[in-house]
């Protein structure tokens, strides 16, 4: 008799994201899984092909869901500069409000991005290339309109803008107080204004 999937894949793909966000890969095991996605074991594996193909379909759909998503509501903000606080204010917002303190799974992951395979490694550089692009794009676009000094050097400075919200996400993890999250928020929107 063959297999009947008996389930919405995006359902189980949006509940294993869940569990990979918060504990992490190496952490996520099998039976976490299965406890919260409802599937089997069997079902698991014919549908996602494993822990690994299941991670990378999570991990898409972080991006797009998350990443992106957010990435195309700060494009929207016309004042480059504003654009540019918005997306720092709304990491700072999103780390402090977090109750689970899971962070952002893509720089979760690129914290163990050596031990992750090609498909993995893709995925999080693209997604952080995204990041730096806005930065990037964004500063150029000040740059033009007069809002940001001719000085700032765009790439290096949206890179910087880059490690800062990276650090943001890493250390608003537990380490730092909403004092110390707020007050990087403000070093970082001293790059560029």
């Amino acid at each position: 008799m063959p297999w009947e999937k008996s389930f919405e894949e995006s359902d189980v793909v949006e509940k294993a994201m869940l569990v990979f966000w918060q504990k992490g890969y190496d952490a996520t095991s099998i039976s976490d899984i299965l406890l919260a996605t409802g599937i089997k074991r069997s079902s698991l594996y014919n549908a996602f092909g494993g822990k690994d193909d299941l991670f990378l379909r999570s991990l898409l759909r972080y991006d797009q869901q998350r990443q992106k998503t957010l990435l195309r509501r700060m494009d929207a903000i016309d004042d480059p500069c504003e654009c540019i606080a918005a997306l720092i204010d709304h990491v700072v917002s999103d780390s402090l409000n977090d109750p689970s303190k899971k962070g952002c799974l893509l720089v979760n992951t690129s914290l163990d991005y050596s031990h992750r395979d090609a498909e993995i490694q893709k995925v999080v550089t693209d997604a952080l290339k995204e990041l730096t692009t806005f930065f990037e794009k964004a500063i150029r676009r000040g740059q033009d309109r007069g809002d940001i000094p001719a000085s700032v050097d765009a790439k290096p400075t949206a890179r910087a803008l880059l490690a800062l919200v990276a650090g943001i996400r890493v250390l608003g993890r537990g380490p730092f107080t909403k004092t110390a999250l707020l007050q990087i928020a403000e070093q970082a929107k001293r790059l560029i204004c």
